[in-house]
Order: C-alpha cells, then sequence, then structure tokens
C-alpha cells in the first residue's frame, strides 16, 4: 500500500472503537423451505446445500479481512470445505477515497469561510469599527479636524459613502454652530450700540434740574434699557456656549481653591448687610485635592450664578455656605443659603429660561432670568448635573435653599 493507505490504515488502528473484531453480516440468502443446513454430526444433511455468509472482520491492526467458507462436493456428498481468506484493500480503498473527498471538502469549506470572515473583517467590520471610533473622538474631544480616516473617504462603496456623509454631517454642523455664534455676536453688537447711546441720553438728561414727572419716567425707561442690556448680553453668553464648549476639552480643575478666591472676592466686595460666604470644610494641608473635570472659567461663572442667586434672596447678614466633596465618580459642589426656599411647585421649573421668582427688594432689571438656565447648559455640557432643593429643619421649617451640582471626578 502506498503512504496515504498506511497512515489511514494507521488512524483506523489507534481511533477510539476501532476494535479488532467480527463485524456482522446479515444472512441474505437463508436456508431454503425443506432443506437442512449442512451439520457435521448427521451425515445425511450432506446432501443439503450449505449456504454460507462471508465473515468481514477487521484484525488488531485496524487490516480489513473477508473470509469465504465453501464446501468440497464429490459424488453429492460433501467431504470438505474450502476457506479463503483475503485482506480487503478495495474496500478499504473505496472508504478511503470517499472519506478523503468528505474530508477535502470540509477543509475547503473551512478554509473558504475563513477567507471570507477574514475578507469581511478587513473590508467592513474595520472600517466600520474605525468611523466608531471617528465619532467617539468627535464626542469625546469636539475637535474640528478631519476625523475620518482618508482610506475609508476614498472607498468607492457603501462604506465609503457613509464615511463621507459622517464627514460631510460634521463640518455642517460646526458651520452652522459657528454661523449661530457669529449670529448672535452680531445681534448682540448691533443692539447694544443704539442701547448705550440711548442709556447715555438718559443718564444726562436725569442729572438736568426737571419736574418730577419726566423723571420718574426716564427712571423707568433707564431700567428699561440695563434690562435689556443685560438680557442680550445673557442671550449671547446663552448662544455661545455650546460653541465653546464644544471646541475645548474638559480638564481636571482643583475646586477648593477656586471656592476659597470666590470667597475672598466676595469678602472684599461684600457690602454692609450683605451675607457672609463660608467655605466648608476647608481644605486640610497635605490633604489630596479634589478635582472635578471642567472648564475652570465656565465652573466659575457657574459658581458665580448659584452665589448671586443666594446672596439675592439671603437674609441681611445671612450665611452662604459653598462646599465640595468627593460622591464615588463625582464631585459634588453645593451653594447653600437662608433664605425663604423655593417654593414646592417651582423647584423644576427654576431652571426655564426667563424664570422670574425674584426677592420684592431686588431693583427691577438687575436680571435677566437666564442665569440658571446658562448654568444647566454648561454643567450638561461638561457631562454634570444641576439641581436644586429646600433645607429642611427638624420641625420641618424651611431652613433655605441648596443647589448641587455634580462633575466628573478627575482620575
Amino acid at each position: 500500500p502506498g503512504l496515504s493507505e498506511r497512515v489511514y490504515d494507521w488512524l483506523l488502528g489507534v481511533l477510539p472503537g476501532r476494535r479488532a473484531g467480527r463485524i456482522e453480516m446479515q444472512d441474505m440468502s437463508g436456508t431454503p423451505p425443506g432443506v437442512r443446513p449442512f451439520d457435521p454430526a448427521d451425515p445425511a444433511s450432506a446432501l443439503a446445500p450449505v449456504e454460507t455468509p462471508p465473515d468481514i472482520r477487521r484484525t488488531r491492526n485496524g487490516h480489513l479481512v473477508v473470509t469465504v467458507v465453501e464446501p468440497v462436493r464429490h459424488d453429492g456428498r460433501t467431504i470438505g470445505v474450502i476457506q479463503l481468506t483475503r485482506r480487503a484493500r478495495d474496500v478499504d480503498r473505496s472508504l478511503f477515497a470517499v472519506r478523503s473527498s468528505i474530508l477535502s471538502l470540509f477543509l475547503i469549506a473551512l478554509a473558504i469561510t475563513v477567507f471570507l470572515s477574514w475578507y469581511m473583517s478587513l473590508t467592513i467590520a474595520r472600517p466600520l469599527l474605525r468611523l466608531v471610533g471617528a465619532t467617539d473622538v468627535l464626542r469625546e474631544t469636539g475637535g474640528r479636524a478631519d476625523i475620518v480616516p482618508a482610506p475609508i473617504l476614498r472607498r468607492r462603496d457603501e462604506i465609503g459613502e457613509l464615511a463621507r456623509a459622517l464627514r460631510d454631517s460634521a463640518l455642517a454642523l460646526w458651520a452652522r454652530m459657528d454661523a449661530i455664534e457669529r449670529f448672535a455676536a452680531d445681534v448682540s453688537h448691533e443692539i447694544k450700540n443704539p442701547l448705550s447711546s440711548i442709556r447715555s441720553a438718559i443718564e444726562t438728561l436725569l442729572r438736568l434740574e426737571k419736574n418730577e414727572a419726566p423723571r420718574r419716567l426716564l427712571t423707568i425707561i433707564h431700567d428699561d434699557v440695563r434690562r435689556l442690556d443685560r438680557l442680550i448680553t445673557d442671550i449671547a453668553d446663552a448662544s455661545r456656549v455650546d460653541a465653546e464648549l464644544s471646541r475645548v476639552r474638559a480638564e481636571p480643575v482643583a475646586v477648593l481653591p477656586l471656592l476659597n478666591v470666590l470667597a475672598e472676592i466676595h469678602q472684599v466686595t461684600r457690602k454692609p448687610g450683605q451675607p457672609i460666604l463660608i467655605v466648608d470644610p476647608a481644605e486640610e494641608p497635605g490633604a489630596r485635592p479634589i478635582r472635578a473635570l471642567a472648564v475652570e472659567d465656565r465652573l466659575v461663572q457657574v459658581l458665580r450664578n448659584l452665589i448671586g442667586n443666594a446672596v439675592s434672596f439671603s437674609p441681611p447678614d445671612g450665611r452662604i455656605v459653598v462646599g465640595a466633596h468627593v460622591d464615588n465618580t463625582m464631585v459634588e459642589l453645593s451653594v447653600s443659603d437662608e433664605g425663604p426656599g423655593i417654593p414646592q411647585a417651582k423647584i423644576t421649573t427654576i431652571f426655564d429660561r426667563f424664570y422670574s421668582e425674584r426677592p420684592q427688594s431686588e431693583h427691577f432689571g438687575q436680571h435677566s432670568g437666564l442665569g440658571l438656565s446658562i448654568s444647566r447648559q454648561i454643567v450638561e455640557a461638561l457631562r454634570g448635573t444641576i439641581g436644586a432643593e429646600n433645607r429642611i429643619g427638624p420641625d420641618g421649617e424651611i431652613l433655605g435653599a441648596r443647589f448641587v451640582v455634580r462633575l466628573p471626578r478627575a482620575p
């Protein structure tokens, strides 16, 4: 036998379940009706024809062996038998050929499957994963560089069309945001110029000797101009928040030193009767600093809005407490006052635009109603949350309001 057949025979010998032994064959001939099979103990049965099925078995080496027994008859009597045993190589070759063809087809199908999987991974899955990574970069960093790889853009199939559509959408989005920012700046500039002239003229008239009625009217006009001026400034600021934060990457900001600076500024500029600003807890020497992922200028704007809101509602010589602590993966900043608190029905609406709930002692036009809305817009752009609640005493009375800002903690 050849090398392949010897390997095949060896495999048959080592495979489990291929033990030497007889292979049972069904006797399809049987014994004709009325004829007894040959029995050596009964000489009379010698006249009966004997039909013996072939014996097929495998040896200990796994070789297929066929044994055929035929009687030797003389003068109508069986005088002996001839037994012929032979190795069935043709049968093994046929089995080997059939199994080899099945194995070859299986290996070819496996190779084709692996090749197609590799080709689809190279041409479809990997480019899609790169597009997903590009969108993640766009969302996380906010960079305006061409985030889609050039090889994917040059493709002429559906993935190339998807990549070009993604890039065009990103560029259109940036262009739209730039247009909005320019529009807000232009509107602010064009409206504030005449307002400034009107305000200057009114302030000049107020210094002149006039009757009381015209002066009261001019005072109302002056307050309205101030309110419009502040409103336009806040609208322009609100329109620039998203565009600005999309270009700036959040960085670790030490929170407690920032609160201490704001407290010092408040104490220096504090007028008689205004509340006192306290930082609690104070940063301990040698302690690990609390750092939040934020844009420092915008975070200062949020804290100044919350502190200014607390100053407006605090009683004379009251206390405003600002603090910071770590809550798992978030940094929690809080601003608490001793004012009348927030009406329960309006806790969820105080962050809406143009919210007008102000203390009665405040002069008209000092606030535009956009401070808390802009603060929420900044905090959400920094992937944080902002909320408000009332401080409740042991007997159920309202001790003041508390605003909480939660920002991601810097690693």
